[in-house]
């Protein structure tokens, strides 16, 4: 959003209380703030160690990889290329009929399995690199041929949904709200036109100037108002910033929608079609947004930004709906119109109030690229953080003011690509009863015990360790030894191997009121894991909690999961840099998934025990966890991955991988099971979007998406 004036950096401090009451609560909140940044920056520097180290073994496989760069160079190597191209084929087609394969027994269908094929076979050959936007490691294919191929109406589609729009039962009024100040005169046009051209024609467009000191702004502005009647211009007398412009805006708003538009950004043809046809279908709809790209100085559109449905934590991480976002009228009414306190997350504070207005299943997510934001030198649509600097202070501040209206002890702090929400243990922090399974195992169960008592700081904890057949003298011995402590408990399974059925009977055994399960082979590297994990799973609402956990070598093993990738479910950003923030940030800030790994899951434990636990009837060694977190939701919950809750993961260690026939055999029927008992969920996961890939678990780009724009035909889309 382009501004006309930059605030201060800072907030001008409000009086102290002369109450003696709220001025000691307000010493103490500020105790508790101080507090918060300490340990952020014990935090911090703990991360800068374990990025040390992560680098240290990245140089050292970068070593090893120039001795085989010499090998790649080698007279040898290039006279058996065609030979290896031979074989690269036979494997790329073994591959291929291997996903059929695969697709077939999951319930994907023909078509849909062939589809998944021919792309896993051609996971090898060349194509153009991504233009625009930084891309993830899979995203080769080209952004603007996608936005050619899947997001571009022709002459034929426009009349296509002027048909639709003429058969609507109901054609609500939408005001688009447009402040100006100052405005590139090419660009406001372009804006204004961008809404004449909609499919959907009623709507008004209302313009507040700022007491532009340019001449140039007001006749042409007075000319756009007489050539359209549905154009209204109010002209303010003195410059009272963003935030007052709009408000001008809204007075002669009259619309049943709200929306906003900033006079440099541009609306598709079908934008307020699409939003329409949503409110239209969901009646309850109080709230609705769109997915959003930006467009640069010379028009090219790039950086696309495919949102979830509505994901609460994300939203306290960043502003999840920005653009393009409609309010309901009766909503608007009774948040008001937006704050100059926050001026630089003046639309931020205004969804935090309106969410506060409303209920989750009114908030409507339509999965469409509806807006282009302009992004140029003073745009935060560059998401440099030197330009307004003083937009992420206010968003801080408007999250922690929302906080406190709302009750919850949360506090939000800025943490360089979005916000982290701090929330309070309880006054009496619960017990934690941390369940580990294993079968001997001795080094890896060593440095997991060794690495929670030594590293863990919340203390109010207990430790089972489930021995499942041990009968390494070494590993039985350790675990007499450490049943003798206080808080570790040793408890004997003699049945065969069945991940569910013993951790089940681990959790009816524990004194814990919040369950984590956590595998033998994770070790702890970071101090405030647990606190971070309870906090969460104390908060009401919240099921399943999740920690990132990283791979030896630095990169990430998990880090939430995504329902539908290979044709079940993925790890997010499975092998990106420990170190990388991944799509739009939700590798590094708190967010909600449909499910995360059982490898480090905390829950409440009346949670566990409503849910019934893990199956251990359909989902003995496989996808129990993930069917776990489904449990959940049917209660009304969400499911929470946190990246403040930092471990190492040496990924099936002992049970290993499903590399024989008798395990792909028994892996198959669980993933069946999991087609059969959460269809819906499976072919759609809310948490992630239909415009990013099944493919990879890199959130590239899908090709084709799987939503089907109004103008095409339903038989001519592709399940992938």
């Amino acid at each position: 959003m382009t501004d006309n004036a930059t605030p201060p950096l800072f907030a001008k401090p409000e009086k102290y209380s002369s109450d003696p009451q709220v001025l000691i609560e307000e010493l103490k909140a500020r105790d508790e703030h101080l507090l918060d940044l300490l340990n952020d920056y014990q935090e911090r520097s703990q991360q800068l160690v374990h990025a040390y180290q992560a680098l240290a073994r990245q140089n050292k496989e970068i070593l090893e990889l120039k001795e085989l760069e010499k090998v790649y160079l080698s007279t040898s190597w290039r006279i058996t290329a065609p030979m290896r191209a031979v074989s690269q084929a036979v494997q790329d087609l073994r591959h291929s009929i291997g996903v059929f394969r695969q697709g077939m027994r999951s319930g994907h269908g023909f078509g849909r399995s062939m589809d998944e094929a021919r792309r896993a076979g051609n996971r090898h050959q060349p194509a153009a690199p991504q233009e625009g936007a930084e891309t993830s490691s899979l995203e080769q294919r080209n952004y603007q041929t996608w936005v050619r191929l899947y997001d571009t109406p022709d002459a034929k589609a426009v009349e296509v949904m002027r048909d639709q729009v003429a058969a609507m039962p109901r054609r609500p009024l939408v005001s688009v709200v447009m402040p100006t100040y100052n405005a590139n005169l090419v660009w406001l046009e372009e804006a204004i036109v961008s809404v004449q051209n909609q499919v959907y024609g009623d709507w008004e467009l209302c313009i507040a100037d700022d007491a532009s000191t340019s001449a140039e702004v007001r006749p042409f502005l007075e000319k756009m108002a007489a050539a359209d009647a549905r154009v209204k211009v109010v002209f303010r007398p003195t410059n009272g910033h963003i935030s007052a412009a709009t408000n001008s805006a809204l007075e002669v708003a009259t619309g049943e929608w709200i929306t906003f538009l900033d006079h440099d950004d541009l609306l598709p043809p079908h934008a307020l079609y699409y939003m329409v046809k949503a409110a239209v279908e969901n009646p309850r709809a109080r709230m609705i947004y769109s997915d959003e790209d930006k467009v640069d100085e010379q028009g090219r559109r790039h950086d696309p930004y495919f949102k979830s449905d509505w994901n609460p934590d994300l939203f306290y991480a960043h502003n999840l709906v920005t653009h393009l976002a409609f309010y309901h009228r009766e909503v608007m009414d009774q948040v008001g119109g937006l704050r100059d306190a926050y001026a630089g997350a003046q639309d931020y504070d205004l969804v935090l109030r309106v969410i506060e207005k409303i209920s989750a299943d009114q908030i409507v997510h339509v999965p469409f690229l509806l807006y282009h934001w302009r992004a140029h030198a003073a745009s935060t649509a560059k998401a440099d953080l030197t330009i307004k600097p003083y937009a992420m202070l206010a968003g801080e501040r408007a999250l922690n003011d929302h906080f406190r209206r709302i009750g919850n002890g949360a506090r939000a702090q800025f943490v360089g690509h979005g916000f982290r929400a701090r929330f309070r243990l309880p006054d009496e922090p619960p017990m934690a009863s941390i369940i580990i399974p294993t079968r001997n195992a001795l080094k890896l169960v060593e440095v997991c015990i060794k690495s929670i008592r030594d590293m863990t700081r919340y203390r109010n904890y207990e430790v089972i360790l489930v021995d499942n057949g041990s009968d390494d003298p070494a590993a039985l011995a350790y675990f007499a030894e450490i049943n003798k402590l206080d808080n570790i408990r040793v408890i004997r399974d003699e049945q065969p191997f069945c991940y569910s059925a013993i951790n089940n009977r681990a959790a009816e055994q524990a004194k814990g009121e919040i369950l984590v399960f956590l595998n033998n082979d994770i070790e702890v590297i970071n101090p405030e894991w647990l606190d971070e994990l309870i906090s969460h799973a104390c908060r009401p609402g919240i099921g399943a909690v999740g920690a990132r956990l990283i791979y030896p070598n630095g990169t990430i093993q998990h880090a939430g999961i995504v329902l539908g990738i290979g044709g079940w479910a993925g790890h997010a950003h499975k092998s990106f840099s420990s170190l990388a923030h991944g799509y739009v940030g939700r590798l590094t800030l708190q967010n909600n998934f449909s499910a995360v790994t059982g490898a480090c899951l905390a829950v409440q434990k009346k949670y566990f025990l409503q849910v019934g636990g893990f199956d251990e009837v359909n989902l003995r060694v496989a996808c129990n966890d993930v069917d776990l977190c489904l449990k959940f939701t049917e209660l009304g919950l969400r499911n929470l991955y946190t990246p403040f809750a930092s471990l190492y993961h040496h990924e099936s260690a002992t049970r290993g991988f499903e590399d024989t026939p008798e395990k792909k055999e028994r892996f198959a029927k669980e993933v069946a099971y999991m087609w059969k008992r959460w269809p819906k969920l499976m072919a759609f996961d809310p948490y992630y979007s239909p415009n990013l890939t099944l493919d990879a678990e890199d959130f590239g780009i899908a090709w084709p998406p799987r939503t089907r724009h109004a103008w095409v035909p339903a038989e001519t889309v592709s399940a992938a």
